[in-house]
């Protein structure tokens, strides 16, 4: 149990810095029309919301846990290049069906929520159960 909270840590560590450098906000150049004081488009707020245990749906326990699994194979791939790495856990996340923002969000959460941590770590092994990996998660 201790492999899984490990690993799903350490890939909302891995993912968070691929995430910040796709929600950095938009500048548009100053015109002779509009003022350079709204050349900065806002940032959306909601997108940046910690997730809670309560606002955790199952499903995206499961899209978490499906997420931090492959992002976690794709931080050990010794073959990918570090440059590549993080736009490949940013689509992890999105065909899992979260978004960057999201998927950070609920790591942050789960680090401070014990109930939502041992939903991810439920998910995640069952996961690895049923993928073959089981044993994996059985180590101490």
């Amino acid at each position: 149990m201790k492999l899984i909270a490990t690993i799903l840590a350490g890939t909302t560590l891995a993912l968070a810095p691929a995430a910040m450098a796709q929600t950095a906000p938009q500048t548009t150049p100053a015109t002779p029309d509009a003022p350079a004081a709204q050349t900065t488009a806002p940032a959306a707020p909601a997108a940046t919301a910690p997730a809670t245990n309560a606002t955790v749906t199952d499903a995206e326990v499961g899209q978490f846990a499906t997420a931090a699994l492959e992002i976690e194979k794709i931080r050990k791939d010794t073959a990918t290049p570090e440059a590549d790495k993080g736009a490949k856990m940013a689509a992890a996340a999105s065909s899992a069906g979260l978004s960057s923002e999201r998927f950070n969000a609920i790591g942050q959460a789960m680090q401070g929520d014990a109930a939502l941590n041992q939903r991810i770590q439920k998910a995640a092994t069952d996961k690895l159960a049923a993928s073959g990996g089981g044993a994996a998660a059985k180590q101490p």
